[in-house]
């Protein structure tokens, strides 16, 4: 064996090569001897090839080219959620199909308001599982309660964390199980959610859903909703006005603002609902309505005025939705809702002087612990004094960890028979009967059910069935009023009457990507586009399979990459033998 040289403590060694004597071949050398060394790269049948990168296999774990199903249950903001997430899904090129069986993922966005709804929600999961669908939950219901035995081992994406739903579904397709449940912080103080200018494909092209907050000021003891929304979180004026000038540059023509209590809006930011109205019904063109969603009785009642002057603007529907849950302000206490009846009625009274002819829309609980018989029928003289042309009517259902949960229960057949008592006395009215021979302007929207006729609201957001002519959707026109319903108007288009075109761009195709942010514009590698929203053709482009980012491109250059890569490896491989041989 050839004794190694000795090197002194004393010399300086510019590199650890330097123990090697000169006359040992250096490591290069030996490699170089050996110039015969050729990689065998397999041939491949190049045809066969190609016709498998054009159809993928079904089981590829590559992310970005897999279809998925989105089952949205709940309240416009759960549904507005589930819009932001396909269209940031169908932005990075996965397909959202209407067509459960054809899907490799379901997501699943949950409603935890009442017991059937959550009880849809876990049989779906167990169908997914039997179909051995990829699945990712998202919504109230595992936001609130992550820990449920029957999402153990399921990706989840919480409610602040939509703008993030593609790592997840990237993940879970890999087979990994992910979960995202954090609160969204900016300066530290909680966000109201994701940005609101993400990409979004809405249900219906000519209605966009803006979540003006999230969470809200109160603890009613039955909320479920709660403990997955959280405390008051208002978006700034601004953000909400560009996203509604957006959304008009994209052929909307009704907006609906939404959220768990539109009244609480801006506490938290020191500005309040009535400012944020004035500045949106100056960017709503000509033709264009703007819709209020629910606001509770104590938020509203400071701004009456103000409200009632916004409600009469001729592009806000005169519209509000305000729950009253019941009539007695004992059950009202035991349900911390924080007003009382009388505070109910005298929003509703004024709003009824100030704005001729509102609609005024509310909920009630039927069956709540400790609700008496006489506190039920308070609650039935408020509805026969009222008549309220809209009203939701709700067993109550004990949702786990709140209060009410623990108090003590309502049979389950009073509070049965209470419902159907309250629902018979809703129905002994016909709210529109008195309209009929009306003439009213309508803005078409949507296609009923049954989709035998086009519907269309009036100024009063009521419900009006007109011909389906394809020249009224999305258009606003005047009809006569010749038939009425519990629900609904009949209207006859005038003969010689004027078709109002909104003042704003042609309507997105069904089921196309509203415009996307410059983050996304450089992860997908598209240049920024001059106008408010893509072109058709880039449209389409980005909602293709292929519209992938860069790491997801086509798989040609994936093998391209691993053939090299391989070469490489084993002229690695067999310098390392020759070294150490």
């Amino acid at each position: 064996m050839k004794k190694m040289p000795s090197a002194s403590c004393d010399t300086l060694l510019d590199d650890i090569e330097d123990i090697v004597s000169q006359q040992d071949s250096k490591p290069q050398d030996r490699h170089f001897a050996r110039k015969h060394i050729v990689p065998k790269v397999r041939r491949r049948n190049t045809q066969k090839y190609l016709q498998e990168e054009e159809s993928p296999s079904s089981d590829s774990t590559i992310p970005g080219i897999q279809k998925i199903w989105i089952r949205t249950w709940g309240c416009s903001h759960n549904n507005s959620d589930g819009e932001y997430m396909a269209g940031q899904l169908a932005a990075y090129g996965y397909k959202i199909t209407e067509n459960a069986s054809d899907a490799d993922l379901w997501l699943l966005n949950s409603c935890t308001v009442k017991n059937p709804a959550e009880d849809h929600f876990r049989n779906s999961i167990k169908k997914a599982q039997e179909e051995n669908k990829k699945i990712v939950l998202a919504g109230c219901v595992p936001q609130a309660q992550p820990r449920q035995d029957y999402l153990k081992g399921l990706s989840v994406i919480g409610v602040q964390q939509i703008d993030r739903v593609v790592e997840v579904v990237e993940e879970t397709i890999k087979g990994h199980s992910v979960r995202l449940l954090g609160q969204k912080k900016g300066n530290g103080k909680r966000l109201a959610g994701a940005p609101l200018d993400l990409p979004k494909i809405r249900k219906n092209p000519l209605i966009e859903i803006i979540s003006i907050n999230t969470g809200c000021l109160n603890a009613c003891t039955y909320c479920k909703t709660k403990h997955a929304r959280g405390n008051l979180a208002s978006y700034p004026i601004d953000e909400l006005v560009d996203r509604a000038k957006q959304s008009f540059q994209e052929g909307v023509c009704e907006i609906w603002l939404t959220s768990e209590d539109t009244g609480a809006y801006g506490r938290d930011i020191g500005t309040d609902l009535p400012a944020l109205l004035w500045k949106l019904v100056e960017v709503i063109p000509e033709g264009a309505m703007l819709r209020l969603g629910m606001t509770n009785p104590p938020y509203i009642l400071e701004h009456l005025e103000e409200m009632a002057k916004i409600l009469n603007h001729p592009r806000v529907y005169a519209f509000l939705h305000i729950p009253v849950q019941s009539a007695s302000d004992t059950v009202l206490m035991d349900m911390k809702r924080e007003y009382c009846v009388a505070d109910f009625k005298r929003v509703v009274d004024f709003l009824k002087e100030k704005v001729p002819g509102i609609t005024v829309a509310t909920d009630i609980i039927c069956g709540f612990p400790g609700e008496t018989d006489q506190d039920f029928q308070e609650t039935v003289k408020l509805v026969e004094e009222y008549k309220f042309p809209s009203l939701f009517i709700n067993q109550f259902y004990p949702r786990p960890g709140t209060p009410a949960a623990k108090m003590e229960q309502v049979p389950a057949q009073v509070k049965k028979q209470r419902t159907k008592d309250l629902s018979r006395v809703f129905h002994s009215y016909s709210p529109y009967d008195h309209k009929i021979g009306e003439r009213q302007r309508v803005l078409v929207t949507e296609e009923s059910f049954d989709s035998k006729f086009y519907v269309a609201h009036n100024r009063f957001y009521e419900q009006v069935l007109v011909p389906k002519n394809p020249t009224f959707m999305g258009k606003m026109v005047e009809v006569d009023i010749y038939e009425s319903g519990k629900h609904f108007m009949k209207g006859q288009p005038v003969s010689d009457a004027k078709v109002y075109t909104p003042s704003i761009s042609k309507p997105l195709a069904k089921g196309e990507v509203s415009g996307l942010t410059e983050e996304f514009r450089s992860r997908l590698g598209k240049p920024r586009s001059s106008t408010a929203h893509t072109s058709a053709a880039t449209r389409q482009d980005l909602a293709s399979p292929r519209a992938v980012p860069p790491w997801l491109r086509p798989r040609q250059e994936c093998a391209l990459v691993m053939s090299v890569g391989l070469a490489l490896f084993a002229l690695l491989f067999a310098f390392f033998v020759k070294v150490y041989n």
